[in-house]
Protein backbone atom coordinates (compact mmCIF):
# COMPACT_ATOMS: atom_id res chain seq x y z
CA UNK A 1 0.00 0.00 0.00
CA UNK A 2 1.19 3.80 -0.96
CA UNK A 3 2.11 4.86 2.34
CA UNK A 4 -0.06 8.39 0.94
CA UNK A 5 -2.94 6.11 1.42
CA UNK A 6 -1.68 4.13 4.66
CA UNK A 7 -1.63 7.90 6.18
CA UNK A 8 -4.20 9.28 4.56
CA UNK A 9 -7.11 9.56 7.81
CA UNK A 10 -4.32 11.27 10.45
CA UNK A 11 -4.63 14.59 11.30
CA UNK A 12 -3.51 17.56 9.91
CA UNK A 13 -0.73 18.40 12.30
CA UNK A 14 0.72 15.07 12.81
CA UNK A 15 3.74 14.62 10.70
CA UNK A 16 4.53 11.30 11.06
CA UNK A 17 7.25 10.68 8.35
CA UNK A 18 6.98 7.08 6.49
CA UNK A 19 9.63 4.66 5.26
CA UNK A 20 7.97 1.82 3.87
CA UNK A 21 9.26 -1.34 3.09
CA UNK A 22 7.82 -1.65 -0.06
CA UNK A 23 6.24 1.25 -1.45
CA UNK A 24 8.09 4.13 -2.80
CA UNK A 25 8.76 6.81 0.39
CA UNK A 26 6.97 9.56 0.87
CA UNK A 27 6.00 12.15 3.84
CA UNK A 28 2.27 11.09 5.56
CA UNK A 29 -0.50 11.82 3.29
CA UNK A 30 -1.32 14.26 5.91
CA UNK A 31 0.03 16.58 3.33
CA UNK A 32 0.62 16.64 -0.58
CA UNK A 33 3.58 18.97 -0.43
CA UNK A 34 6.78 18.22 1.34
CA UNK A 35 7.02 21.15 4.17
CA UNK A 36 10.22 22.92 4.48
CA UNK A 37 12.55 21.39 7.09
CA UNK A 38 11.87 23.81 10.53
CA UNK A 39 14.56 25.98 11.10
CA UNK A 40 17.27 24.83 13.78
CA UNK A 41 16.76 25.48 17.13
CA UNK A 42 19.22 28.47 18.47
CA UNK A 43 22.65 27.60 19.22
CA UNK A 44 22.35 27.16 23.24
CA UNK A 45 19.82 24.10 21.98
CA UNK A 46 22.03 22.53 19.23
CA UNK A 47 25.30 21.37 21.39
CA UNK A 48 28.76 22.21 19.58
CA UNK A 49 28.59 24.93 17.01
CA UNK A 50 30.15 23.85 13.87
CA UNK A 51 33.46 25.76 12.74
CA UNK A 52 33.82 24.92 9.47
CA UNK A 53 29.80 24.42 8.12
CA UNK A 54 29.20 22.62 4.79
CA UNK A 55 27.01 25.17 3.07
CA UNK A 56 27.39 25.72 0.16
CA UNK A 57 27.81 23.07 -2.98
CA UNK A 58 31.80 23.08 -4.09
CA UNK A 59 33.56 22.56 -7.38
CA UNK A 60 35.89 19.86 -5.08
CA UNK A 61 32.89 17.77 -4.34
CA UNK A 62 32.22 14.56 -5.46
CA UNK A 63 30.18 14.39 -8.78
CA UNK A 64 28.51 12.32 -11.56
CA UNK A 65 29.32 13.03 -15.05
CA UNK A 66 25.52 13.09 -15.62
CA UNK A 67 25.20 15.55 -12.66
CA UNK A 68 25.15 19.31 -14.15
CA UNK A 69 27.57 21.59 -12.38
CA UNK A 70 24.99 23.49 -11.29
CA UNK A 71 23.22 21.16 -9.57
CA UNK A 72 23.53 20.15 -5.53
CA UNK A 73 23.04 16.22 -5.30
CA UNK A 74 21.75 14.60 -1.62
CA UNK A 75 25.56 13.35 -0.77
CA UNK A 76 25.31 10.72 1.95
CA UNK A 77 28.44 9.27 2.86
CA UNK A 78 28.23 5.79 4.04
CA UNK A 79 31.26 4.23 6.91
CA UNK A 80 31.06 0.43 7.28
CA UNK A 81 34.18 -2.23 7.79
CA UNK A 82 34.45 -3.12 4.35
CA UNK A 83 37.34 -4.34 3.72
CA UNK A 84 37.37 -6.04 7.45
CA UNK A 85 39.84 -9.23 7.86
CA UNK A 86 36.84 -10.86 9.54
CA UNK A 87 35.26 -12.35 6.61
CA UNK A 88 31.48 -12.49 8.76
CA UNK A 89 31.73 -8.68 9.41
CA UNK A 90 33.27 -8.17 5.80
CA UNK A 91 29.67 -9.75 4.36
CA UNK A 92 27.65 -8.18 6.83
CA UNK A 93 29.00 -4.73 5.53
CA UNK A 94 28.20 -5.94 2.10
CA UNK A 95 24.47 -6.85 2.86
CA UNK A 96 24.00 -3.08 4.59
CA UNK A 97 25.05 -1.64 1.87
CA UNK A 98 23.13 -3.64 -0.60
CA UNK A 99 20.10 -2.64 1.41
CA UNK A 100 21.42 1.32 1.54
CA UNK A 101 21.07 0.97 -2.12
CA UNK A 102 17.42 -0.58 -2.29
CA UNK A 103 16.21 2.24 -0.25
CA UNK A 104 17.76 4.60 -2.50
CA UNK A 105 16.06 2.58 -5.38
CA UNK A 106 12.59 2.38 -3.61
CA UNK A 107 12.75 5.90 -2.93
CA UNK A 108 12.76 7.09 -6.76
CA UNK A 109 15.35 10.57 -5.52
CA UNK A 110 17.93 10.54 -8.49
CA UNK A 111 19.70 13.11 -6.68
CA UNK A 112 20.73 10.46 -3.92
CA UNK A 113 24.48 10.01 -4.29
CA UNK A 114 25.86 7.34 -1.91
CA UNK A 115 29.42 7.67 -1.27
CA UNK A 116 31.72 5.09 0.96
CA UNK A 117 34.75 4.72 2.62
CA UNK A 118 36.27 1.85 4.81
CA UNK A 119 35.49 1.89 8.33
CA UNK A 120 39.04 0.00 9.41
CA UNK A 121 39.67 -1.10 12.42
CA UNK A 122 41.09 1.48 14.17
CA UNK A 123 39.76 4.74 15.47
CA UNK A 124 42.20 6.78 12.97
CA UNK A 125 41.12 4.46 10.14
CA UNK A 126 37.19 5.66 10.93
CA UNK A 127 38.12 9.17 11.03
CA UNK A 128 40.06 9.43 7.79
CA UNK A 129 37.71 7.85 6.43
CA UNK A 130 35.10 10.54 7.60
CA UNK A 131 37.76 12.84 6.32
CA UNK A 132 37.56 11.76 3.08
CA UNK A 133 33.76 11.94 2.94
CA UNK A 134 33.56 15.29 4.31
CA UNK A 135 35.83 16.51 1.70
CA UNK A 136 33.94 14.79 -0.75
CA UNK A 137 30.67 17.16 0.38
CA UNK A 138 28.85 14.62 2.40
CA UNK A 139 26.15 16.57 4.40
CA UNK A 140 25.14 13.73 6.46
CA UNK A 141 27.31 9.93 7.82
CA UNK A 142 25.46 6.83 7.56
CA UNK A 143 27.57 4.47 10.14
CA UNK A 144 30.44 3.12 11.44
CA UNK A 145 29.17 -0.16 12.93
CA UNK A 146 30.99 0.41 15.82
CA UNK A 147 31.02 2.50 19.62
CA UNK A 148 34.70 3.38 18.87
CA UNK A 149 34.32 3.98 15.24
CA UNK A 150 31.47 6.87 16.16
CA UNK A 151 33.48 8.26 18.64
CA UNK A 152 36.29 8.85 16.52
CA UNK A 153 34.05 10.49 13.91
CA UNK A 154 32.17 12.27 15.98
CA UNK A 155 34.55 15.55 16.28
CA UNK A 156 34.97 16.10 12.25
CA UNK A 157 31.33 15.85 11.92
CA UNK A 158 30.55 18.07 14.40
CA UNK A 159 33.23 20.34 13.21
CA UNK A 160 31.22 20.51 9.82
CA UNK A 161 27.91 20.24 10.93
CA UNK A 162 27.03 16.98 9.36
CA UNK A 163 25.02 14.62 11.32
CA UNK A 164 25.68 10.99 11.77
CA UNK A 165 23.43 8.06 11.87
CA UNK A 166 25.43 5.15 13.08
CA UNK A 167 24.87 1.37 13.71
CA UNK A 168 26.17 1.38 17.56
CA UNK A 169 24.20 0.85 20.18
CA UNK A 170 26.71 2.16 22.91
CA UNK A 171 24.57 5.59 24.13
CA UNK A 172 27.92 6.72 25.27
CA UNK A 173 28.68 8.00 21.52
CA UNK A 174 25.39 9.39 20.87
CA UNK A 175 24.53 12.90 21.18
CA UNK A 176 24.76 16.40 19.98
CA UNK A 177 24.68 15.35 16.16
CA UNK A 178 25.11 11.42 16.89
CA UNK A 179 22.27 9.73 16.69
CA UNK A 180 22.18 5.85 16.78
CA UNK A 181 19.77 3.71 14.95
CA UNK A 182 20.14 0.45 16.76
CA UNK A 183 17.74 -1.21 19.05
CA UNK A 184 18.61 -0.16 22.31
CA UNK A 185 18.32 -2.96 25.15
CA UNK A 186 17.11 -0.34 27.76
CA UNK A 187 13.81 0.11 25.48
CA UNK A 188 13.22 -3.38 24.95
CA UNK A 189 13.30 -3.59 29.21
CA UNK A 190 10.91 -1.05 29.53
CA UNK A 191 8.53 -2.04 27.19
CA UNK A 192 8.17 -5.22 28.32
CA UNK A 193 8.04 -4.26 32.31
CA UNK A 194 5.24 -1.64 31.49
CA UNK A 195 3.32 -4.35 29.84
CA UNK A 196 3.77 -6.63 32.92
CA UNK A 197 2.81 -3.66 34.99
CA UNK A 198 0.14 -3.21 32.88
CA UNK A 199 -1.36 -7.15 33.34
CA UNK A 200 -0.73 -6.95 37.31
CA UNK A 201 2.24 -8.19 37.70
CA UNK A 202 3.77 -6.40 40.88
CA UNK A 203 6.93 -7.98 42.56
CA UNK A 204 9.85 -7.69 39.63
CA UNK A 205 13.14 -10.65 40.11
CA UNK A 206 15.91 -11.03 38.15
CA UNK A 207 18.50 -13.02 36.70
CA UNK A 208 21.21 -10.67 35.26
CA UNK A 209 24.57 -11.07 33.74
CA UNK A 210 27.55 -9.22 35.23
CA UNK A 211 28.13 -7.58 31.98
CA UNK A 212 27.74 -4.38 30.38
CA UNK A 213 24.53 -5.55 28.67
CA UNK A 214 23.11 -6.64 32.30
CA UNK A 215 23.94 -3.35 33.91
CA UNK A 216 21.92 -1.24 31.39
CA UNK A 217 19.06 -3.91 31.00
CA UNK A 218 18.83 -4.04 35.04
CA UNK A 219 19.18 -0.21 35.13
CA UNK A 220 16.28 0.09 33.02
CA UNK A 221 13.98 -2.66 34.67
CA UNK A 222 14.26 -1.24 38.21
CA UNK A 223 13.46 2.25 36.85
CA UNK A 224 10.55 0.94 34.95
CA UNK A 225 9.15 -0.45 37.99
CA UNK A 226 9.64 2.11 40.25
CA UNK A 227 7.70 4.40 37.86
CA UNK A 228 4.91 1.57 37.89
CA UNK A 229 4.82 1.46 41.72
CA UNK A 230 5.63 -1.84 41.68
CA UNK A 231 8.70 -3.56 43.92
CA UNK A 232 11.64 -5.14 43.11
CA UNK A 233 12.86 -8.26 44.55
CA UNK A 234 15.53 -10.70 44.72
CA UNK A 235 18.17 -9.66 42.02
CA UNK A 236 20.95 -12.76 40.92
CA UNK A 237 24.15 -11.63 39.32
CA UNK A 238 26.38 -14.40 37.58
CA UNK A 239 29.48 -14.16 35.05
CA UNK A 240 27.50 -14.49 31.93
CA UNK A 241 28.52 -17.80 31.18
CA UNK A 242 26.90 -21.34 30.61
CA UNK A 243 28.48 -22.82 33.42
CA UNK A 244 27.81 -19.97 35.94
CA UNK A 245 23.98 -19.71 34.97
CA UNK A 246 22.85 -22.74 36.77
CA UNK A 247 23.42 -21.71 40.70
CA UNK A 248 21.70 -19.05 40.35
CA UNK A 249 19.23 -20.46 38.35
CA UNK A 250 18.24 -22.93 40.85
CA UNK A 251 18.28 -20.36 43.17
CA UNK A 252 16.03 -17.92 40.97
CA UNK A 253 13.30 -20.68 40.43
CA UNK A 254 12.07 -20.33 44.35
CA UNK A 255 11.12 -16.52 43.90
CA UNK A 256 8.13 -14.87 45.30
CA UNK A 257 7.77 -12.64 42.91
CA UNK A 258 5.40 -12.84 40.00
CA UNK A 259 7.48 -11.77 37.38
CA UNK A 260 11.15 -12.95 36.85
CA UNK A 261 13.31 -10.81 34.14
CA UNK A 262 15.78 -12.76 31.85
CA UNK A 263 17.52 -11.31 29.88
CA UNK A 264 20.25 -13.82 28.38
CA UNK A 265 20.46 -14.76 24.59
CA UNK A 266 21.82 -17.81 22.65
CA UNK A 267 23.19 -21.06 24.84
CA UNK A 268 22.91 -18.98 28.24
CA UNK A 269 19.02 -18.48 28.02
CA UNK A 270 18.94 -22.42 26.70
CA UNK A 271 20.72 -23.84 29.58
CA UNK A 272 18.94 -21.21 32.39
CA UNK A 273 14.97 -21.75 31.26
CA UNK A 274 15.37 -25.84 31.64
CA UNK A 275 17.27 -25.07 34.78
CA UNK A 276 14.48 -23.19 36.23
CA UNK A 277 11.83 -26.08 35.01
CA UNK A 278 13.82 -28.53 36.55
CA UNK A 279 14.41 -26.29 39.83
CA UNK A 280 10.36 -26.08 40.61
CA UNK A 281 9.64 -22.74 38.94
CA UNK A 282 5.72 -22.07 39.14
CA UNK A 283 5.08 -20.72 35.72
CA UNK A 284 1.11 -20.21 37.00
CA UNK A 285 2.49 -17.58 38.98
CA UNK A 286 5.71 -16.05 38.20
CA UNK A 287 6.01 -14.81 33.75
CA UNK A 288 9.13 -14.39 32.91
CA UNK A 289 10.34 -11.35 31.05
CA UNK A 290 13.33 -11.42 28.49
CA UNK A 291 14.19 -8.67 25.82
CA UNK A 292 14.69 -8.43 21.75
CA UNK A 293 17.62 -11.02 22.17
CA UNK A 294 14.94 -13.32 22.60
CA UNK A 295 14.00 -12.90 18.99
CA UNK A 296 16.10 -16.01 18.33
CA UNK A 297 13.91 -19.29 16.68
CA UNK A 298 16.19 -21.85 18.54
CA UNK A 299 14.17 -20.68 22.03
CA UNK A 300 11.07 -21.37 20.42
CA UNK A 301 11.65 -25.00 21.08
CA UNK A 302 12.44 -24.45 25.08
CA UNK A 303 9.03 -25.86 26.67
CA UNK A 304 9.66 -23.33 29.99
CA UNK A 305 10.04 -20.55 27.96
CA UNK A 306 6.20 -21.24 26.68
CA UNK A 307 4.14 -18.25 27.43
CA UNK A 308 6.68 -15.76 28.49
CA UNK A 309 6.63 -12.25 27.34
CA UNK A 310 9.62 -10.24 25.68
CA UNK A 311 10.21 -6.95 23.39
CA UNK A 312 10.84 -7.07 19.41
CA UNK A 313 9.60 -5.63 16.64
CA UNK A 314 6.91 -7.49 14.61
CA UNK A 315 7.74 -10.45 13.04
CA UNK A 316 5.50 -9.70 9.89
CA UNK A 317 7.14 -6.65 9.59
CA UNK A 318 10.53 -7.84 9.66
CA UNK A 319 9.57 -10.80 7.52
CA UNK A 320 7.87 -8.11 4.46
CA UNK A 321 11.80 -6.65 4.92
CA UNK A 322 13.58 -10.29 4.74
CA UNK A 323 11.16 -10.91 1.64
CA UNK A 324 12.11 -7.65 -0.22
CA UNK A 325 15.49 -8.08 0.47
CA UNK A 326 15.83 -11.61 -0.88
CA UNK A 327 13.45 -10.79 -3.90
CA UNK A 328 16.31 -8.20 -4.59
CA UNK A 329 19.57 -9.95 -3.94
CA UNK A 330 18.69 -13.24 -3.59
CA UNK A 331 19.75 -14.07 0.30
CA UNK A 332 18.79 -13.60 3.53
CA UNK A 333 19.23 -10.34 4.94
CA UNK A 334 21.36 -9.98 8.49
CA UNK A 335 19.50 -8.57 11.03
CA UNK A 336 21.10 -5.09 10.91
CA UNK A 337 20.08 -4.76 7.20
CA UNK A 338 17.52 -3.09 8.16
CA UNK A 339 18.87 -0.48 9.69
CA UNK A 340 20.93 0.60 6.65
CA UNK A 341 17.64 0.80 4.81
CA UNK A 342 16.17 2.58 6.97
CA UNK A 343 18.75 4.84 6.85
CA UNK A 344 18.81 5.53 3.50
CA UNK A 345 14.99 5.87 3.34
CA UNK A 346 14.88 8.27 6.52
CA UNK A 347 17.37 10.44 4.40
CA UNK A 348 15.28 10.22 1.42
CA UNK A 349 12.46 11.89 3.09
CA UNK A 350 14.31 14.83 4.61
CA UNK A 351 16.20 15.43 1.37
CA UNK A 352 13.28 17.56 0.10
CA UNK A 353 14.79 20.11 2.08
CA UNK A 354 16.92 22.85 1.22
CA UNK A 355 20.44 21.74 0.66
CA UNK A 356 23.01 21.85 3.18
CA UNK A 357 19.57 22.54 5.43
CA UNK A 358 17.77 19.82 5.22
CA UNK A 359 19.13 17.37 7.84
CA UNK A 360 18.72 19.73 10.92
CA UNK A 361 17.97 18.42 14.34
CA UNK A 362 15.08 19.97 14.48
CA UNK A 363 13.81 17.90 11.76
CA UNK A 364 15.87 14.54 12.80
CA UNK A 365 14.26 15.38 16.29
CA UNK A 366 10.85 15.28 14.79
CA UNK A 367 8.81 14.11 18.14
CA UNK A 368 6.37 12.49 16.07
CA UNK A 369 9.10 10.46 14.53
CA UNK A 370 9.11 7.87 11.63
CA UNK A 371 7.88 4.60 10.06
CA UNK A 372 10.87 2.52 9.41
CA UNK A 373 10.81 -1.15 8.03
CA UNK A 374 10.65 -2.80 11.51
CA UNK A 375 8.33 -0.40 13.10
CA UNK A 376 8.07 3.57 14.26
CA UNK A 377 11.07 5.00 15.41
CA UNK A 378 11.85 8.71 16.55
CA UNK A 379 15.60 10.12 17.91
CA UNK A 380 15.56 11.13 21.55
CA UNK A 381 17.05 14.15 23.03
CA UNK A 382 20.37 12.40 23.83
CA UNK A 383 20.61 10.63 20.00
CA UNK A 384 19.39 7.20 20.72
CA UNK A 385 16.44 5.66 19.07
CA UNK A 386 12.79 5.02 20.70
CA UNK A 387 10.94 2.34 18.87
CA UNK A 388 7.68 1.22 18.84
CA UNK A 389 7.95 -2.35 19.87
CA UNK A 390 5.80 -5.35 20.15
CA UNK A 391 4.97 -7.94 23.26
CA UNK A 392 5.95 -11.03 21.82
CA UNK A 393 4.91 -15.25 23.25
CA UNK A 394 6.99 -18.01 22.76
CA UNK A 395 5.39 -21.42 21.87
CA UNK A 396 6.82 -24.23 20.11
CA UNK A 397 5.01 -23.00 16.75
CA UNK A 398 7.18 -19.34 16.57
CA UNK A 399 6.31 -16.13 17.66
CA UNK A 400 3.11 -14.49 18.66
CA UNK A 401 2.61 -11.00 19.10
CA UNK A 402 0.20 -10.23 22.60
CA UNK A 403 0.63 -6.66 22.35
CA UNK A 404 0.74 -5.04 18.70
CA UNK A 405 3.51 -2.21 18.57
CA UNK A 406 2.20 1.31 18.78
CA UNK A 407 1.68 3.03 15.14
CA UNK A 408 2.60 6.17 16.52
CA UNK A 409 4.24 8.54 19.26
CA UNK A 410 0.95 10.65 19.98
CA UNK A 411 -0.84 9.99 22.73
CA UNK A 412 -4.46 9.50 22.66
CA UNK A 413 -6.03 12.62 23.51
CA UNK A 414 -3.24 14.90 22.58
Amino acid sequence: MPVASRFAACAPSVRLFAIAAVAAIALSGCVTKPPAPPPPPPPAETGTVPTHPLTENKPTFLNLANIPSDHTPVRVGIILPFNSSVAPVKALSAAMLKAAQLAMYDAGNKDILLMTADEGATAESAEAAAVKLLDQGAEIIVGPLYAPSVRAISHEARDRGVPVLAFSTDRNVAGDGIYLLGFLPEYDTTRVANYALAQGRHTFAALVPSTAYGDVTLDALKGAVTAGKGEMGEVQRFAGTVDTVLAPATTMAKTDADALFVPLGGPVLRAAAPTLGTAGLNRDKVKLLGTGIWNDPANTQEPTLSGAWFAAPDPKAEASFDDKYRGAFGANPPSLAALAYDAIALVAVLAKGEPYKRFTRAALGDPNGFSGVEGIFRFAPDGTAERGLAILTLGADGFHVVDPAPTTFVKPGS
